[in-house]
């Protein structure tokens, strides 16, 4: 079986989408249940201006080929966005121009991917497996507020119409998502495979769980700096309400960055530091070394269905979880991570009193950690996907 896999991250870029990719490319070349070609067709990492990574252009070994497309470099603005997407787009359109595959995949965080993957699979006439990460129609709604919403959500809702009605499996990233598409898409069946662990965090999990810790606490964000979390909005006058008890560490970058820096400025509180994004075995290292994990997303009625992949590997860790959620993803915090405090997102006042319920140790959480192995879960879906080669 042949697979057109289509995924705009891919490892080495850093990002939720990448490494989803990365892990199910390695489950579906496993040979488990069938021996599969996979033709990649990805960028060049530019996930975030501020990190950059080598990566080939064009690799190949006999059961997997991959394409990195060069695209425009952009610092997360629309426009930049919608330029890059394009550059994308031609170039998957030269590659697949000749080929030919047994089953489209195509894994999307922002529709357009998912878009693509329905135009290349209508023209191949070849079955298309969509893998839903977000759902963008109502998420633009509140990222861009008054006019371009108005104007933009028919035609995004239009799209997003399109890709679904051209796949013969769709797969939701977050079980949330469910009374949206279903009401929508009342004739599909969603499966719903999750986030998950990576291999990584659950060799770096600890060990013992030391006893509860005094003083100066480090709390660490890692993470897109976006509209998405809305730091800017929360974590000025939240570190300022613990100066001289706790040090914020944010790593990562994105498209509000610089407001995040200009808020900061504002508030003058001297408790917050600002760093780059990090290689993986970094990120381990100072997930280790912190004392909490920070979790925040925007006050957007979109994000009720969300379940930040983030929260795997944070979980995974054993520390203290933090955040700043509403909906699916506060009821699955709740319910399911142990040692977590959740707060309504930026809600400064809760946030404070929401850190009470917290004690400062590791906890072993084995049994969120045995359901939520990304291996496990991939392995899953990569049968999944074949099946659903095989059957048409």
């Amino acid at each position: 079986m042949k697979i057109l896999f289509l995924s705009f991250y891919f490892p080495p870029d850093l990002s939720a989408g990448s490494f989803r990719s990365g892990s199910l490319v390695d489950s579906l070349l496993s040979g488990w249940p069938e021996t599969v070609q996979i033709e990649v067709i990805t960028t060049l990492p530019n996930r975030y201006s501020s990190y950059v990574a080598d990566a080939a252009v064009f690799e190949t070994r006999p059961e997997l080929t991959i394409h990195r497309i060069e695209i425009t470099r952009h610092n997360n603005g629309m426009k930049g966005q919608c330029r890059a997407f394009l550059d994308y787009v031609m170039g998957a359109r030269r590659i697949v121009n000749d080929n030919d595959y047994d089953l489209v995949y195509a894994t999307s965080g922002r529709l357009m991917t998912a878009v693509l993957g329905a135009y290349i699979a209508k023209k191949l006439r070849k079955p298309l497996y969509l893998d839903i990460r977000d759902i963008f129609v109502d998420t633009i709604g509140d990222v861009l507020p008054g006019k371009a919403g108005l104007i933009l959500t028919p035609f995004f809702s239009l799209l997003e119409r399109y890709a679904l009605n051209s796949a013969v499996k769709v797969n939701l990233v977050s079980a949330g998502f469910l009374p949206y598409f279903q009401k929508r898409y009342p004739h599909h069946e969603f499966e719903v495979f999750t986030n998950g662990i990576d291999d990584q965090f659950l060799a770096a999990r600890p060990q013992n769980c030391p006893e509860n810790k005094t003083g100066e606490l480090t709390v660490l964000y890692a993470g897109n700096i976006g509209e998405g979390q809305g730091l800017h909005n929360i974590i000025p006058e939240l570190a300022e309400k613990f100066s001289g008890k706790m040090l914020f560490k944010i790593v990562g970058d994105g498209g509000r960055r610089r407001e995040l820096v200009e808020a900061l400025k504002l508030s003058g509180c001297q408790n917050v530091v600002l760093l780059p994004p990090v290689q993986r075995d970094e990120l381990i290292a100072m997930y280790q070394s912190a004392d909490v994990l920070f979790l925040h997303l925007n006050d957007f009625d979109a994000f009720k269905n969300v379940l930040p992949s983030k929260l795997f590997e944070y979980a995974a860790t054993g520390k203290p979880i933090w955040a700043g959620v509403a909906g699916y993803a506060a009821e699955f915090i709740t319910t399911r991570i142990e040692n977590s405090a959740v707060f309504p997102p930026c809600n400064v006042s809760v946030a404070v009193s929401s850190f009470n319920h917290l004690e400062i140790v590791m906890h072993q959480r084995t049994d969120f950690i045995r359901e939520f192995s990304r291996v496990k879960i991939m392995k899953k879906m990569a049968q999944s996907i074949t099946f659903c080669g095989r059957k048409l």
